[in-house]
């Protein structure tokens, strides 16, 4: 009787729906295969590089994760017959609706066991019609008759204008298998890290149990993987199948941010720019061999910095005449920021401007003797105090020694010299426009780097010194020459050029020996930020500008890195590469220099032949006798406050009395003597107001500063304690109001 029921009830289904479809008009909007396949869209960017070469696949759209449109040819085999099996057992049979089917499953839902799920009759064809229009898909209230019957409808479309061949290779293609894995490519490298062709039976079972419940949990559809499996083949090892599963949804799990194609460094961000979207293939000015190079040199360098809390990195390589970016590699692979375009504190690299400005405007050569004696400058935040990083002060150096020695004192009396107002703008017309602030904003301090910047416009701000002056922006697609037009001056930067190619010059701070001597002509400059954060090496030859920066991006503070410890050996390298088959070679003097032997009295610095723009040259440069110079009190300032510190134990915190043009004189303290000010006498700060004075053997005062310690001592702190050196001690106190402004090299 049941039996005979199950026939009749079967009979009575197929009659109504070859009715109904006899009936009703057909499915209006039916796709041809070639449009479905032209419209698919890959999740990421193929980005070219100048020669045609593939430089990497970036990931641009984070919606789902989707490779290329894969052929069916190119799908193993055992894929195809694990969906059949599971999905459509019927396929090469039925055209678009298996009745049979259809009359099983309306029998089970009305006779079938209580809480039974049976599987519905949605054949192939019919889920394709789903796929293709979002109308037809099932929805999360569950399946109803009346879609079904849209389905079917358009599934018997499909079957008149389709093959089978392409009705199945569109199901593969545009069905979602796990999270945000869509279409058989992105599914077998996503979850098996292999192309379609290469995947075995056991993987195919699992990509056909995933069509039906791609969120089902690991337990569930490595059962089903199984079931099915051993309905192909009754050996299947289902133990195999359960481990593939775990691993399997272990190498899917998504990314926490778009990733970094690891072998070359390039981001999404960078495909952006050059207006590659999904699916699209962008052909940029970059050189895939050298881009390689840079992000390997790039993964090195950070390895052997990660014991200094170094994290992080970027290099951006430019050619000097096109303005075209050969190497862009946005950071060492890991996560989605691009190191090229954030902005961070410039430490020292600015400096090269400030000097070229001055030159520029006549009011130094590079032969002029700076003050390099400590300085303090009132500023409405409290007293701006430059240091230099070695704590050491020469009491005069020329230029070329302030600038190839990135002394900080210098820079900041010459920026004093040029002017903020002027020296702000001038690096916004080198294209830095990080710098919205107004000038009062970054201060004295812009001297030493205290704005941010980006790596790609630094390096190019440096592309202009390279080209004697001239300006340009950068490219990332082939263009025409570009117009450049005039930003520095010619002779002015030509000097800067030279100062930075200077190892002479450059070896009073970093020696002889270093990372920034290459073997060829080039010009470079380093820089670290405040509290070691970021580091800076940017430089020229004849042909590049190279551009690298270290660090952390979350802003974490580097341990003991500087620009030639850090950032430096990576810039050398790549620079090497560029030069490999070719030297570069020193650029010549524009008209209106000359070169003239130089002396210095007294002896600061040796005898030199030095550039001088014509009409500035001089033989002998003197220095203003130490007698005649007026001896005053670098530290503490005048009306500075001096914060004691609780967390240091107050044996330890001590102020350091520093005199210049002390020889001679006595410290006096509250009218207590406090040793020779030849040299530095250290304090242990108490509580209250102070004064310090310089005074002659005669006990006459040549210099005061009243000061303030604010703050309490540990009962065990000694009522005055002096000690006196010859050498610089550590201050372990802190300044309330009081800027050290120690941008580093």
């Amino acid at each position: 009787m049941r039996a005979s029921s199950c026939s009749e009830a079967g009979m009575k289904s197929r009659a109504a729906w070859l009715l109904l479809l006899v009936a009703v008009p057909l499915w209006a909007a039916v796709p041809a295969p070639q449009d479905v396949k032209a419209a698919w869209r890959s999740s990421d960017t193929t980005l070219l590089d100048r020669h045609g070469e593939t430089i990497a696949s970036v990931r641009v759209d984070m919606a789902g994760r989707r490779t290329a449109w894969v052929a069916l040819d190119d799908i193993s085999p055992t894929v195809g017959r694990a969906v059949l099996q599971a999905e459509d057992q019927r396929f090469m049979e039925h055209g678009g609706i298996d009745f049979q089917a259809i009359g099983k499953a309306a029998w089970d839902n009305l006779f079938g066991a209580v809480g039974t799920r049976t599987r519905g009759a949605s054949t192939i064809t019919m889920q394709l019609a789903g796929l293709l229009d979002p109308k037809l898909a099932p929805r999360s209230a569950g399946r109803t008759w009346a879609r079904k019957w849209d389905q079917a409808l358009a599934a018997r479309e499909l079957e008149a204008g389709w093959s089978k061949r392409q009705i199945l290779e569109a199901y593969l293609n545009l069905a979602s298998y796990r999270g945000e894995l869509q279409g058989i490519g992105a599914a077998a490298r996503g979850l098996f890290g292999k192309a379609p062709s290469g995947l075995d039976a056991g993987e195919a079972a699992i990509l056909a149990s995933l069509l039906r419940a791609p969120t089902a949990a690991p337990a569930l559809v490595a059962r089903r993987a199984c079931a099915l499996a051993r309905e192909l083949d009754p050996r299947a090892d289902c133990a195999a199948i359960e481990w593939e599963v775990d691993a399997a949804f272990a190498r899917a799990a998504p990314p926490p941010s778009a990733p970094v194609a690891a072998t070359t460094g390039t981001t999404p961000q960078l495909a952006r720019r050059l207006g590659g979207g999904p699916g699209s293939v962008v052909r940029s000015t970059l050189d895939a061999g050298l881009q390689r190079f840079a992000a390997a040199a790039l993964r090195r360098r950070l390895a052997e910095l990660a014991e200094r809390n170094v994290g992080d990195g970027a290099v951006v390589v430019i050619d000097n005449a096109s303005g075209e970016v050969l190497a862009y590699v946005a950071n060492g692979g890991a996560g989605e920021v691009d190191g090229v375009t954030a902005l961070r504190q410039a430490g020292s690299t600015l400096k090269p401007f400030l000097y070229e400005l001055a030159l520029e405007r006549g009011q130094l050569t590079a032969a002029s003797l700076l003050d390099d004696t400590p300085v303090d400058i009132p500023t409405v935040g409290g007293l701006y105090v430059p240091q230099n990083y070695d704590h050491q002060y020469r009491d005069a150096a020329s230029v070329r020694t302030s600038l190839a020695g990135s002394l900080n004192v210098p820079a900041v009396r010459t920026l004093m010299l040029a002017g903020l107002e002027r020296f702000h703008e001038r690096l916004r017309q080198l294209g830095i426009t990080s710098l919205t602030e107004a000038p009062e904003f970054y201060g004295w301090s812009l001297a030493l780097g205290s704005g941010d910047v980006s790596l790609l416009e630094l390096a190019n701000a440096y592309r202009t010194l390279a080209n004697g002056g001239l300006h340009d922006g950068v490219t990332f697609v082939p263009r025409a020459a570009a117009a450049k037009r005039r930003v520095l001056d010619a002779r002015a930067s030509f000097i800067v050029a030279d100062i930075l190619s200077d190892r002479a010059a450059r070896s009073t701070t970093f020696g002889l020996s270093n990372e920034l001597a290459t073997g060829f002509w080039s010009a470079v400059k380093t820089g670290t930020s405040k509290d070691m954060r970021d580091n800076w090496c940017v430089g020229f030859s004849d042909r590049y500008t190279v551009g690298v920066w270290v660090g952390n991006f979350d802003g974490r503070s580097m341990w003991d890195v500087s620009g030639v410890s850090g950032a430096a050996p990576l810039w050398r390298d790549v620079t090497d590469y560029l030069h490999r088959d070719r030297p570069s070679r020193a650029p010549a003097a524009p008209p209106g220099l000359v070169r003239q032997a130089v002396r210095f009295v007294p002896a600061v610095e040796p005898e030199r032949a030095e550039w001088f723009v014509r009409g500035t040259e001089t033989a002998v440069v003197e220095l203003l006798a130490p007698a005649k110079r007026t001896p005053r009190i670098a530290y503490p300032a005048a009306d500075s406050v001096i914060a004691l510190d609780p967390d240091i134990p107050a044996p330890l915190q001590r102020m350091t009395f520093r005199a210049y043009g002390g020889a001679g004189l006595r410290w006096e303290l509250d009218g207590n003597d406090a040793g020779p000010a030849d040299g530095t006498a250290t304090w242990a700060p108490q509580p209250g107001k102070h004064e310090l004075k310089l005074v002659g053997s005669d006990g006459r005062a040549v210099a005061a500063a009243p000061f303030e310690v604010r703050g309490a001592v540990g009962l065990d702190q000694p009522a005055s304690t002096f000690s006196t050196s010859s050498g610089g001690s550590a201050d372990k106190s802190s300044g309330s109001g009081v800027n050290s402004g120690e941008s580093e090299r």
